[in-house]
């Protein structure tokens, strides 16, 4: 059974550290900007993906570490997600956060995650984030792309429209929420 609980970050308001240069680390630092390009990101590595640097000189806000981790790095951080290729880095990582009651990913390992990347669609306002419990990010990926293709391009008007309607709408929250439950029932 799937116990966890979805939210939805303000990561522009937080400060995350990716710790990892290589395709993970520029995995995960695509994932934060694609959708949170304000977030402050500081990323920490011994050696940096090109791909990497060709980013953070596009977005002022990603500072890039040339360094080994050192528990130092944690210090003002809100998150965490780590992908070394070094399992000893991970788990030292994971329990540094763990000591500090900061919250972290570790790559490729469920089991020393207090929190899961989902797979995102994105239609305009609209987002929706799936998980699998950590099972299999690729169905999710695949899950993903097939909600891509039948979600209609027109979503952001929809949405427009159900705001401009929600705005004008008059009467206590159950009224409103009754006129907005029979404007939308449509989609069953």
């Amino acid at each position: 059974m799937n116990t966890l609980f979805p939210i939805f970050l303000k990561l522009e308001q937080l400060r995350v550290l990716i710790v990892g240069g290589g395709y993970v680390g520029l995995e995960k630092l695509t994932a934060v900007l694609a959708n949170s390009p304000a977030t402050e990101v500081y990323l920490v590595a011994p050696e940096i993906r090109t791909e990497i640097k060709e980013i953070a000189a596009e977005y002022p806000n990603v500072r890039l570490i040339l360094d080994t981790y050192a528990p130092s790095y944690l210090d003002h951080k809100d998150l965490v997600i780590v992908g070394t290729n070094d399992k000893e880095v991970n788990k030292q990582v994971q329990q540094d956060c763990k000591t500090k009651g900061i919250l972290v990913n570790v790559a490729d390992t469920p089991d020393l995650c207090d929190f899961y990347l989902s797979s995102v669609v994105k239609k305009g306002d609209l987002k929706i984030a799936i998980s699998t419990n950590g099972k299999s990010p690729t169905f999710a990926k695949r899950f993903r792309e097939v909600l891509e293709e039948i979600l209609p391009d027109t979503l952001q008007e929809i949405l427009d429209n159900l705001q401009l309607i929600r705005n004008k709408l008059k009467g206590d929250f159950q009224e409103k929420l009754e006129k907005l439950n029979e404007i939308t029932k449509v989609m069953k």
